[in-house]
């Protein structure tokens, strides 16, 4: 394939791959170099796009590998400090201040999962890829991405079914 048609492609799939970005760094800064890095490495990669496969699941694999070497270099330079995300910087500013609110509380109780339940909950509830495509993009079984969400499912539904400003104790 042409990089010019990548190219073109790469605008619509942006925001996929801004949103996977995010579920693996949980930093904004982060998240855009990662998402940048992968554009540019995307449109290098070009030729070895297959036009049978889905173009959104091709950039999230590049998009997790790029990662995958951050991390293994980091590791190396023993530089394990990671920002967490400013919830602030995220969620919407809208007039619906109760929604907002719930909004914010809910990507925060997301961006707390841990680095691999993140990624799947990202890919499969956020971007509606299948089970077998998260599978495919995240590299793992299928099993390993539903054991993956059953442990997210659990740990947000705890969170939704919480009282409404209680203290309750959140279980480990």
């Amino acid at each position: 394939m042409k990089s010019r048609s990548v190219r073109d492609m790469l605008p619509k799939a942006l925001p996929s791959i801004w949103r996977f970005a995010l579920s693996l760094t949980g930093d904004i800064e982060m998240t855009n170099d990662l998402a940048q890095s992968t554009c540019l490495r995307a449109v290098e990669k070009a030729d070895q796009f297959q036009e049978t496969g889905s173009f959104e699941g091709w950039c999230l694999r590049i998009c997790r590998s790029i990662w995958l070497n951050e991390l293994r270099s980091r590791a190396r330079r023993q530089d394990k400090a990671f920002a967490t995300v400013d919830i602030d910087q995220i969620a919407d500013i809208a007039p619906e201040i109760e929604t907002n609110l719930f909004a914010r509380e809910v990507i925060a109780r997301v961006m707390s999962l841990p680095d691999a339940q993140r990624s799947v909950v990202e890919l499969v509830f956020v971007q509606q890829f299948t089970y077998s495509e998260a599978a495919v993009i995240l590299d793992v079984p299928i099993g390993t991405i539903m054991s993956r969400l059953h442990a997210a499912r659990k740990v947000l539904r705890d969170f939704a079914e919480r009282p409404a400003g209680g203290n309750r104790k959140e279980k480990t």
